[in-house]
């Protein structure tokens, strides 16, 4: 063993000829030795094998500590209290050896509850989870349990503000948070909340239409929790929420409002084609105004001149005298290229349109 403690052959030797453990103790006293590392390559160090990844739980985030004492001073009996308290104390002492049969005086309080100490049925105290010692024969122990809790309220049928016959489903949440109120303040405290939430249910949804039950279930939930918690907050209970799990209807109504949805939405669809040939009027008087112009009839009769030429047949065609007139003006002029050229050397629409005429009469 070397001076420190550490074994000779955990030393490995350093630059400067003095020995190092292998933990990186240096020799300070050693020449040329300083703090700072070498530069050549150095073994990894695992720093994370003892760094917890989990945080561990706070005890804000833990159950709350409801423990108090009150003291026994208040809790006398005379002669027979002392007598029956001694006689607990050791029969107690008795049940704590193993295999006697004399009752055991430690009782368990779990997690997510609260032990309440009462003696010759007076409370005096209350424990937090962990082993409780009491006494056999004048003490008894109530275990209440403060974690959150669930119980269903049951299947209700109501009748609703037009005279709508509907069942609800729903659950309440509630925690108890003073356990001698949920305790010694009430008789059934789960009876009690379902009786409340069941009440209180049938009045909400009774001053409400069948229609705003069926799109407003939050605010009718949260109605009923903020009505009930006001209540329970006496009991030492804390109400976390009300839940509405399904809405039923009859046969009938179901398909009353079935069709009442179809009809509103046959009722928009009328209404969108209604728009749809608003819009197509509206378009077509446009295009009435357009077509009712000069240049536009010129066009129509150029256009059934052309399918008249199509045909090989013999034909006889009708032209107005004002057409005829400036057909035979533009052939007998011969200036300009021909039709074609009078229709592009004539500006407006009337010329155009008048050439199409001349070039559609000299192909038939």
């Amino acid at each position: 063993m070397s001076q420190n403690g550490i074994d000779r052959k955990d030393r490995i030797p350093s630059p400067s000829g003095s020995s190092s453990s292998r933990g990186n103790v240096v020799d300070h006293h050693a020449a040329n030795v300083t703090d700072e590392l070498p530069a050549g390559p150095v073994r990894a160090i695992n720093a994370n094998k003892h760094i917890i990844s989990v945080q561990p739980l706070k005890r804000s985030e833990m159950q709350p500590s409801y423990a108090q004492d009150l003291g026994t001073r208040e809790v006398t009996h005379g002669l027979y209290g002392s007598l029956m308290q001694g006689l607990g104390s050791i029969v107690g002492v008795c049940g704590m050896i193993p295999c006697c049969p004399m009752p055991n005086p430690f009782r368990e309080v779990q997690q997510g509850s609260v032990g309440l100490v009462s003696r010759f049925g007076q409370f005096y105290k209350s424990v937090d989870p962990g082993l409780v010692q009491v006494n056999v024969c004048t003490e008894s122990l109530r275990v209440v349990d403060v974690k959150i809790q669930i119980s269903p309220i049951g299947r209700q049928s109501v009748i609703t503000r037009d005279n709508v016959n509907v069942e609800i489903d729903s659950v309440i949440y509630f925690q108890i948070c003073n356990p001698y109120r949920s305790a010694f303040g009430i008789t059934d405290l789960r009876q009690a909340l379902i009786e409340r939430a069941q009440t209180t249910l049938r009045h909400v949804v009774g001053a409400r239409a069948v229609q705003s039950v069926v799109t407003e279930r939050e605010a009718i939930a949260f109605e009923i929790a903020e009505i009930v918690g006001d209540v329970a907050d006496k009991w030492g209970v804390a109400i976390e929420g009300i839940l509405i799990k399904d809405i039923i209807f009859s046969a009938e109504v179901s398909a009353s409002l079935s069709s009442a949805a179809q009809q509103k939405r046959l009722g928009e669809s009328k209404v969108i084609a209604a728009r749809a040939e608003v819009d197509s009027a509206r378009l077509m008087r446009q295009a009435a105004d357009i077509l009712a112009s000069p240049a536009a009839m010129q066009i129509r009769q150029l256009e059934a001149l052309q399918a008249m030429a199509k045909s090989g047949n013999s034909k006889v065609i009708f032209v107005p005298m004002q057409l005829q007139s400036d057909v035979v003006g533009q052939l007998a002029s011969g200036s300009g290229g021909g039709a074609s050229n009078y229709g592009q050397s004539d500006g407006g629409e009337g010329s155009v349109t008048r050439a199409g005429l001349l070039n559609s009469m000299a192909n038939m």
